[in-house]
């Protein structure tokens, strides 16, 4: 690794985890740098499409869990 000052209260623990993380070859990195979550009716169909904005906001304020994100603010 370079030769890069590490703070203090760092555990060494994340910092050894880190360095592990670093030399894995970049493919490897890439497959586990992304978790897929399952999302209650986004991913329960293969697509869907709406006429309007305001129709796919409808839709989205009807069927998704507030936790989602959709809403309207």
């Amino acid at each position: 690794m370079a030769n890069i000052e590490t703070p203090a209260n760092l555990p060494t623990d994340c910092l050894e985890e880190f360095e592990a993380a670093a030399r894995r070859p970049l493919p490897l990195r890439w497959r586990y740098a992304f978790i897929h979550t399952y999302k209650p009716v986004l991913d329960d169909a293969s697509f869907r499409s709406f006429d309007t904005m305001e129709d796919y906001r409808r839709w989205c304020e009807q069927n998704l869990p507030d936790w989602l994100g959709y809403a309207r603010v």
